[in-house]
């Protein structure tokens, strides 16, 4: 069993750092295949550390959306993304724009990880990986670093994969500006 548990652990590494350093084509990555853009984004509920207890795409309509999925809470990549993209919060909002972070982590381990870095969105907790899978996000045991921008009507417009958590809230900022001044 102990054995099981480190060759998973190692996998997840190796491809974790597969990831960050492979550039990918928009079609398919590590996670699968990716959802098309210019088409409805997969829809998803799931139960989250914050609010009511679930949160759902519907619950963002006429509002930009930045779903991002990661691997794991407390993991020095992931805090990196997760602290840049609370650092720039006030400018996603001024873009009319909410943030959603998608691991399969609990929803425990999310509450624990908002409140550890004062992180004022919601995670959501993806335990069975069939949300990551739809987005083409999973990798077995955790979700691939990937993030999916939706319009205001839940249409997927941008896809990033092989994301640098250090400058990755900035790309998708820019990204953002560009979808929003085409109308």
């Amino acid at each position: 069993m102990l054995r099981r548990t480190l060759l998973k652990a190692l996998l997840v590494c190796c491809l974790t750092l597969l990831t960050a350093f492979t550039v990918t084509p928009n079609a398919l990555a590590l996670g699968g295949k990716l959802p098309l853009v210019d088409i409805p984004a997969p829809e998803f509920v799931l139960p989250t550390n914050t609010g009511d207890g679930n949160v759902s795409l519907a619950d963002y309509r006429g509002k930009w959306l930045v779903v991002y999925f990661y691997p794991k809470d407390f993991t020095s990549g992931c805090t990196i993304e997760a602290r840049k993209f609370q650092q720039d919060m006030p400018q996603y909002l001024d873009r009319n724009t909410q943030i959603a972070g998608i691991s399969a982590d609990d929803v425990e381990s999310h509450a624990e990880f908002c409140d550890s870095e004062g992180l004022k969105f919601p995670l959501l907790a993806d335990t069975t990986g069939a949300i990551s899978k739809a987005y083409g996000s999973w990798m077995g045991i955790v979700s691939s670093r990937h993030t999916f921008i939706i319009d205001p009507q839940g249409i997927l417009k941008a896809t990033f994969t092989g994301v640098n958590p250090i400058v990755h809230s900035r790309e998708v900022l820019a990204k953002l500006d560009e979808l929003q001044k085409q109308g």
